[in-house]
This record gives structure tokens, sequence and C-alpha cells, in this order.
């Protein structure tokens, strides 16, 4: 079912490295993960890999045949590579053993159910792939029903957000809108849209969240626009105690996510 490369000019392994270009990931909608424990978290979660590579330190391990039965069965590519192509395609001297190559999927903003989940989480404009990826994690563990990302938002799908996620973008609905769009389907949300201002007077400990709650966070450097604040029933604020005055937007989001619910 596999076979073995060694060649870093293998066709496949260009076409793989070549998916930390996010034109290159527009273009064929595939996406890198690495990593057994990822792999099989996909895997588990009906996706499976359209490329599955190995390295010979995975070979013996049980979840790893899983891996390859699952590609195999989708008809996807499995090969057995060398380390020196593992590194290659991740970018990395110690690369994970195994990495996969899958399908992104989106899914339509009309197919969120609010009530599904007592939190959901919408992103405006979301530069950091690290924060993107973390909050993804984040919203997993809450079971929050989906990560909205609205307007020019960085890529949920780079090597960097996938890593940060730790298997999570298999398990939360990511979804894109327009600020238009998002405007026009927040109109009709049932619950609490929460916003984070730093000119709020009311702590977000104090605040009444009606469920579902929609937590509706701003980018790391502007924080939620004028246009955005104005879409949120409640804005509150994560009081300051030390000398920082701001939250990295990963930590603020988490401890929303968890306040509204």
């Amino acid at each position: 079912m596999s076979r073995a490369v060694t060649s870093l000019t293998n066709p496949t392994v260009k076409a793989v490295r070549a998916l930390h270009l996010r034109k290159e990931r527009e273009e064929t909608g595939l996406f890198v993960a690495e990593g057994l424990k990822i792999v099989t978290d996909a895997v588990e979660l009906g996706h499976a890999p359209r490329i599955l590579m190995y390295g010979q330190d995975a070979q013996s391990h049980p979840l790893l045949r899983r891996a390859i039965e699952a590609t195999g069965a989708a008809h996807g590519e499995v090969l057995e590579v060398t380390h020196d192509i593992l590194a290659k395609v991740s970018r990395r001297d110690n690369p994970q053993a195994v990495v996969g190559v899958f399908a992104q999927v989106f899914t339509p903003l009309a197919d969120l159910k609010p009530e599904a989940a007592p939190c959901f989480v919408a992103l405006h404009r979301v530069r950091d792939p690290g924060n993107l990826g973390t909050i993804v994690r984040t919203a997993d563990a809450a079971g929050c029903g989906a990560v909205i990302l609205v307007g020019e938002c960085c890529d949920p799908f780079s090597v960097e957000a996938v890593r940060a996620t730790m298997g999570s973008i298999f398990a939360v609905p990511i979804v894109r809108a327009t600020e238009a769009e998002f405007a026009e389907w927040r109109s009709s949300w049932p619950g609490s849209v929460v916003g984070t201002l730093l000119t709020a007077e009311v702590d977000h400990r104090q605040a009444t969240y009606a469920k579902p709650a929609l937590v509706l966070m701003g980018n790391e450097q502007q924080g939620l626009t004028p246009d955005m604040a104005a879409l949120c029933d409640v804005n509150v604020k994560i009081p300051m105690r030390g000398r920082a005055d701001s939250l990295n937007l990963s930590v603020a989001t988490g401890i929303m996510i968890y306040a509204a619910t």
C-alpha cells in the first residue's frame, strides 16, 4: 500500500513542501498537518489524508497502520520517506515522523446552528496564525460551535496555525465571512453578542450573557473596530492589574469563552 521515496526532488515531496505557501494552499485546497497524533485525530474525525508520509521511527507504531488504511481507503498516496524528506517538507531540523496532507474544509455561515453549542467565536481580521490556532484549540476544549473568521484574516490552514491547534482544526467548524455577511447573519442571533473594549465599563465577570453567546474579538493591534463593537449587545473589559495594559488575543479570547459559557 505504501512506496518508498528517498529523493528530495520527487514531485510529491516538492508538492507537499509547496503547501507552506498560501497561494499553493488556496490553489490546491490542501494543507499540511504534522505528527502521528494529529493525523490520528483527523482520521478518527473522518478526515482521511490525501497524502501520508512517514519515517522509519513511526513504522512500527500501531496508530500508523490505521492512518495508512484510511489513506488507502480514500485512494490517497502513502509514502515511506527519509528523515531528510520529512525535514524538507516540515522545514524543521527535528521533524515529526508522520506528515499528512488533507483537504481544507470551510463551513458555510448559513449552516451554523446557534442551538448546537453554548458559545461561538468570531474573530475580526486576526493576523497571527499562532493566535488563531490557539483560539481554535481553546474553542474545541470549551465545546464551542464554530470559529468564524470575519474580513481579511490569516490562513487557518497555514502550517503555523495548524500546529497551534494541536489537532482541533479537524474538530471545530471554520467559517469565513465578509463584514457585511457577518453583520447580516448576526442580526438574527438568538443570544448575546459579546465584545471586549478597553473603554468598556462592565467587568467581564459581572456581565450577563444570554445563551448561546457569540464572542466577537478584534485583531491584535486595533481590537474591535467601531463598526464591529456596534454589533455587540454587551461590551466588557478584562481588568489589568499589573503594568501590562493588554492581553494576548488568544488569552483574552479564552477568558471570554469561559466567561460567556
